[in-house]
């Protein structure tokens, strides 16, 4: 599908790895230009020299930097708008999970969590919003299905999800009709952290597709499988395009119907 992002600008947090490279690759095949930044530098600029040669080197700008770091997500936007002048879409992808249930949290771990969660939005949203508004564009959050059904031994984690969702919802108000804010509620996605889980299975004779196929029924995914981040990408990707342009304040389930709400 041609989702209309010849000549745009897309700026993807959390971009060196799963659900945000997928979005990367997504939005380069599709004909953006697109800013990523990770903490991780030698593993961003190992990613970021693949997509340099695969689209182009104008086309890729790569920053290692921490999205709690308020000065330097101002200087990636400083930086994406010097070498490009525009910003028509921000993913905001970075921001793992923390497990644990309440009785095992303490209040530093509450704070830290809060602050990943909230502040991962809030500081690149500050940074880009001028160039957003100036673009008529948008944001897309990758956020959690926790964030509506949350899970004891991810309680901190939840609580901090269910937060950033009421941040987006009110965002999606106060900045219409300029800029458009929409979110994904992510269930199980194959990642490296599942790729490590099935490496050290206890029977190591099961295979891949059966491993990943006991997990999903364990966790009661109807559709009987994780999911792969380029589907998640491609669902970032439809939210954040003209494709989608009267939607706002919206949040789509991307968890292969393992979401129990109405």
């Amino acid at each position: 599908m041609n989702y209309g992002y010849d000549g745009s600008v897309a700026v993807v947090t959390g971009g060196s790895s799963g659900i945000g490279l997928a979005t990367v690759r997504v939005l380069l095949e599709e004909g953006a230009r697109v800013a990523l930044c990770a903490r991780n530098e030698s593993r961003l600029e190992q990613v970021a020299d693949v997509l340099r040669r695969d689209f182009g080197e104008d086309r890729v700008l790569a920053r290692a930097l921490s999205v709690l770091d308020k000065p330097a997500v101002q200087t990636f936007a400083a930086e994406v708008e010097q070498a490009w002048g525009r910003c028509d879409l921000l993913v905001n992808n970075a921001g793992a999970g923390r497990q644990s249930t309440f009785a095992e949290t303490s209040d530093e771990d509450w704070r830290a969590e809060y602050e990943l969660k909230l502040f991962s939005q809030i500081h690149p949203i500050h940074a880009f919003l001028p160039m957003l508004r100036a673009a008529k564009g948008a944001i897309v959050a990758v956020n959690s299905l926790l964030a509506y059904q949350p899970e004891p031994h991810m309680v901190c984690t939840s609580s901090a999800r269910a937060g950033v969702q009421n941040l987006l919802k009110s965002l999606s108000i106060e900045l219409a009709p300029d800029v458009r804010v929409n979110s994904v509620l992510m269930g199980l996605i194959e990642s490296g952290q599942w790729t490590r889980r099935f490496a050290a299975r206890e029977d190591q004779s099961v295979s891949r597709a059966e491993w990943y196929g006991a997990l999903a029924a364990r966790k009661g995914i109807p559709l009987g499988r994780l999911g792969d981040p380029g589907e998640a990408a491609n669902a970032i990707a439809f939210l954040g395009s003209r494709a989608a342009s009267y939607i706002t304040g919206a949040q789509l389930d991307v968890s292969g119907g393992l979401a129990r709400h109405i």
